[in-house]
């Protein structure tokens, strides 16, 4: 049974599954804080060598003996932990506090102005975005998000400052524990079929989160949102929404996005982003409306804002060989999928490649049309077998019949089974001027410098008239 009652008084924390982007975030806040820390995974990481180096006892692999349970841990675990670890069962057995990670996120809030980011989609950037701007800006947050950011090397930060900015998400439900000083909503839209089974409840609980709220800031892009959402703030990227913050004049490029910002009616003056698209504008909108509302000034903002150039597995720019253009995305929703496609094609001068890992048995059953048709603004697509994400495949579904109902709408889709069979199609399919885009939020990034070295390796070998 999990206890929501932490103890901050200087009593260990132990993280079963410590590095997951969400759990290390919080294990960094409370090693900064100068807490005892400890923590567990099956593998190493940059995240477990991050904690490492800040003091926390990290072991590899899940064993009972990596429990003190003479020093009464608190033992923190996620969703994705079952019953069935060792540790959990061990702290069960010796009654130890057990804590989900939302538990601690939502304690460590009431501790600051909290700035906490909710949505479907987006969440990521957008609180990355929201950190960054009130750091240039000098106010010295502190910061827990879900994708890691070079300013800050890494996923987490403690400021000195009275905000701290937080990812919150609703995947688990868990959203309804935070209370926040200000809290932004993206857009609203079903996912996570293994937790939700209508976006009936999806609008519950987002509902529920902004009662607990103090000021909401919303996008009203979102039909959902527009229409579920008592929101106090709102912003558009469309001029005649009549949101609060709005952007016209709007210039997308293969370089930066650029726009005019109305507030309330009233010009603040010409913004250009770095990273592209229609949705990180709306991202940025979100971030100008929290910085507005706590008083930083539009020069400061537009100076600001300007230089953030994206979070990690973000549009990320992972190289180049042969004139292809390789970039990592942790897209992995049919509405995400859009979007970064539509931005891939701003961005790219040949060629859009999207290779595309499908995310958990129980996502693509439930939005297997609507993934079909989302590949649209890709001239090419790849389609590897599933990443179960420790799910059970229930529903008789595979790569195989994901590429099946992809063909069924785009003319030239290829299904590549294997990670390594993806990675030697590429090295014979791909050519200059492509920008091939890995798509996914499993494991099949891990290719991407193998293929690149692949190619080079290609490029070097003596053709017959050299020889």
């Amino acid at each position: 049974m999990l206890n929501p009652t932490v103890d901050f008084s200087g009593r260990p924390f132990h993280f079963i599954g410590v590095g997951g982007i969400g759990m290390s975030a919080i294990a960094h806040i409370l090693l900064k804080q100068g807490y005892s820390v400890s923590g567990s995974d099956i593998n190493s990481n940059a995240n477990t060598d991050r904690l490492k180096k800040l003091g926390a006892k990290i072991y590899q692999g899940h064993s009972a003996t990596n429990l003190d349970i003479t020093a009464q841990p608190q033992i923190v675990c996620s969703t994705a932990i079952n019953q069935q670890n060792p540790e959990y069962q061990t702290a069960i057995e010796a009654d130890l506090p057990v804590l989900h990670r939302s538990d601690i996120l939502a304690a460590l809030m009431h501790e600051f102005k909290s700035i906490a980011v909710a949505g479907t989609h987006g969440k990521t950037t957008t609180s990355s975005l929201v950190a960054y701007l009130l750091l240039k800006a000098g106010v010295d947050p502190t910061i827990v998000v879900g994708g890691e950011v070079s300013d800050w090397q890494g996923n987490a930060r403690l400021g000195a400052g009275h905000y701290l900015v937080a990812e919150a998400d609703e995947s688990d439900g868990s959203l309804t524990k935070f209370d926040a000083h200000i809290g932004i909503i993206t857009n609203i839209e079903l996912d996570h079929p293994d937790h939700y089974t209508s976006l009936d409840q999806v609008i519950e609980t987002f509902q529920a989160f902004v009662k607990r709220c103090q000021t909401v800031i919303a996008c009203i892009d979102c039909p959902t949102t527009q229409q579920q959402i008592n929101a106090d703030l709102t912003y558009s990227i469309e001029p005649a929404s009549g949101a609060d913050y709005i952007a016209t004049d709007i210039q997308y490029g293969a370089a930066a996005t650029e726009a005019n910002i109305i507030e309330q009616g009233t010009l603040l003056g010409r913004l250009r982003l770095s990273i592209i698209g229609e949705h990180n504008l709306a991202n940025a909108l979100a971030a100008i409306a929290v910085a507005r509302n706590i008083g930083i000034d539009w020069e400061t903002i537009a100076t600001s804002i300007g230089g953030f150039e994206g979070a990690r597995r973000r549009f990320e720019y992972k190289g180049s060989q042969s004139g292809v253009v390789f970039v990592d995305d942790y897209a992995h929703h049919p509405s995400e999928i859009r979007a970064t496609l539509a931005s891939a094609k701003l961005k790219s001068q040949g060629r859009v490649v999207a290779i595309f890992q499908p995310h958990r048995y129980s996502r693509i059953l439930s939005f297997l049309t609507e993934f079909s048709a989302a590949f649209a603004d890709a001239d090419l697509v790849v389609v590897t077998d599933i990443y179960a994400a420790g799910e059970k495949n229930h529903g008789n579904i595979d790569g195989a019949k994901v590429t099946a109902a992809i063909a069924s709408m785009h003319p030239n889709v290829h299904y590549q089974g294997s990670l390594q069979s993806v990675q030697n199609f590429l090295v014979t399919k791909l050519r200059a001027n492509d920008l091939a885009i890995f798509l996914g939020a499993g494991n099949l990034n891990q290719i991407i410098a193998p293929t690149i070295q692949s190619m080079a390796d290609c490029c070097s070998k003596p053709t017959a008239l050299s020889k």
